[in-house]
């Protein structure tokens, strides 16, 4: 059993739900999450980003949060997606326009549900990421390290958290990225 590692998730929308505006939709989340007995330990400023891939809707609300969770990664999945559901997600289409998004980024120093599989979907192709989804959960994220709109709100609560297989931090990865990428993604 994985024990209080202080997961981490990227969360997002860019269309209204039940709750109201993408910002309502992430603050209900949360206290939904927090209700189902997940402690939100910290949450991120939340920024606004552009929709990939470009044109596809409008822009999203992106934050970050660190919970408090001592059960398996499958099973926060679980919550997380149910949390989606309460809120109205629907998952229509890969990469397209949602009311929220919750993704788990991290469980502490985890990878699941190997190495091998981890290494694979992070070199995946781009034009196959557009188009297949894993079957199970990969951890930490294979994307992470590529996407500004994940990584500028986790530097606000795990600048240090250290990626279990690059060695990178939070904040190294941010540095790694082009400076234009980071600077999209603007405080509300």
């Amino acid at each position: 059993m994985v024990q209080k590692q202080g997961a981490l998730i990227a969360i997002g929308g860019n269309i209204p739900s039940r709750a109201g505006d993408p910002a309502r939709t992430l603050r209900a989340a949360l206290q939904r999450l927090s209700e189902l007995g997940v402690p939100v330990d910290a949450v991120s400023r939340f920024y606004r980003t552009p929709c990939f891939p470009p044109g596809a809707g409008p822009d999203y609300v992106n934050a970050a949060a660190r919970l408090a969770y001592d059960g398996e990664p499958e099973d926060l999945l679980a919550l997380l997606h149910e949390v989606e559901a309460f809120l109205g997600r629907e998952r229509v289409r890969r990469w397209g326009q949602r009311t929220l998004d919750l993704d788990l980024i991290a469980m502490g120093g985890t990878v699941w549900p190997d190495s091998q599989t981890y290494a694979e979907w992070r070199d995946l192709p781009l034009e196959r990421q557009m188009r297949e989804a894993p079957e199970t959960l990969i951890l930490p994220h294979p994307r992470m390290q590529d996407r500004a709109f994940v990584l500028v709100p986790l530097a606000d609560i795990a600048p240090d958290w250290r990626h279990p297989v690059s060695g990178r931090t939070v904040a190294q990865m941010l540095a790694d990225l082009p400076g234009e990428r980071r600077d999209e993604v603007r405080a509300l």
